[in-house]
């Protein structure tokens, strides 16, 4: 496993009523690295879907969590260094969608970068199975509005993660997911926890 950052500092910067954080962190070649907790912003934009959904508008999604599945059986998931849980953690792979990308296109683009997979071309069942609506963040370290999006994919290239992302992506054959669920010690995201155990009653 990669060697991890270290949390170096803390800050509070006043924002009104929103409390907003800044964690410095010195990364494992010397650099810095800080990571920003919410702005305004992003959360008066996030109390807005929040009132639109509550009013009978779908929420539109800014994020998608991908759950990713092989042709041979396997769930491709990542373990990640979070900056505010200051650990490594499981989860699926995900990320913010960018300014008029479509469901599909930022999935794609989000396997590639995290872990080297892409969409099957091949598949006979569309690549792609998103569940109706998105919902909203269920961590507490985010505020996004997340589509969970089943897809079948494929290796096609190394990972390309950003500079200041620690990601290691992984398979987990399906007919594995109990014992791993059983035997795992490494602290798992909400969201992926969810859906494990959802794969784990399937067999």
């Amino acid at each position: 496993m990669q060697a991890v950052p270290q949390l170096s500092n803390i800050r509070q910067v006043s924002d009104g009523w929103i409390k907003k954080y800044v964690l410095a962190y010195t990364m494992p070649d010397g650099s810095t690295y800080e990571y920003e907790s919410a702005s305004r912003k992003s959360l008066e934009a996030y109390r807005a879907e929040l009132e639109g959904n509550a009013a009978g508008r779908a929420c539109a999604a800014d994020a998608v969590c991908i759950v990713p599945q092989t042709a041979t059986g396997e769930l491709l998931l990542i373990r990640e260094f979070r900056y505010p849980l200051n650990s490594w953690c499981i989860a699926f792979p995900a990320g913010l969608m960018e300014p008029g990308e479509d469901l599909a296109t930022c999935v794609d683009r989000e396997l590639r970068e995290e872990t080297g997979y892409a969409l099957r071309a091949d598949a006979d069942a569309p690549a792609l199975d998103p569940l109706p609506q998105a919902g909203y963040s269920s961590t507490g370290l985010t505020d996004e509005t997340v589509h969970v999006v089943f897809a079948q994919v494929e290796k096609v290239a190394d990972a390309q993660p950003e500079p200041a992302e620690f990601i290691e992506p992984f398979l987990l054959p399906i007919a594995d997911v109990p014992r791993f669920l059983a035997e795992n010690e490494t602290p798992i995201g909400t969201r992926a926890q969810l859906m494990l155990e959802a794969f784990a009653r399937r067999r």
